[in-house]
């Protein structure tokens, strides 16, 4: 087998320990990883609380929009939804000046669940974080910030 090195000779090396992109993904990856063995008691898949996840923080958004916000097609969307509803956890609404969009609401029903979930994700936060000071944890998140308005 030859290596890349090798097929490509000269090629800029860079320590990719160091690269940001590489640790937000890494840090992201580790972070949905540990929250997936976390939430299993709810039996929640991931894409289903990913969805429930975004519906807590914009509630009543449309179905295509939470489509496009989760990176997924709408048929995909249609069936996660499908189940969330079948468990009585979220609604689907016609919106009121757009008979064609469809609205997404959490239900009353959903409050339970919600709460070990963002129990769940606060516990998660603080271990993530141990170790890191609060003047720190604010700069840290005050730079995410700007690198989000940044690329918007």
């Amino acid at each position: 087998m030859v290596s890349q090195a090798t097929i490509i000779p000269g090629m800029l090396r860079e320590d990719l320990s160091r690269n940001f992109g590489f640790l937000l993904n890494d840090v992201a990856r580790l972070m949905r990883t540990a929250y997936d063995r976390r939430i299993r008691k709810l039996g929640l898949t991931r894409a289903q609380w990913w969805v429930l996840t975004h519906l807590y923080r914009s509630n009543g958004v449309s179905q295509t929009e939470l489509a496009e916000t989760l990176e997924i097609e709408k048929p995909t969307l249609g069936r996660l939804l499908d189940r969330l509803e079948a468990k009585g956890w979220v609604r689907r609404e016609h919106d009121a000046s757009d008979r064609r969009v469809w609205r997404v609401h959490l239900t009353d029903e959903v409050e339970p669940a919600l709460r070990t979930m963002r129990t769940i994700a606060k516990e998660l936060r603080r271990d993530a974080l141990t170790g890191i000071s609060a003047a720190e944890r604010e700069r840290f998140v005050d730079t995410l910030l700007a690198i989000k308005e940044n690329l918007r």
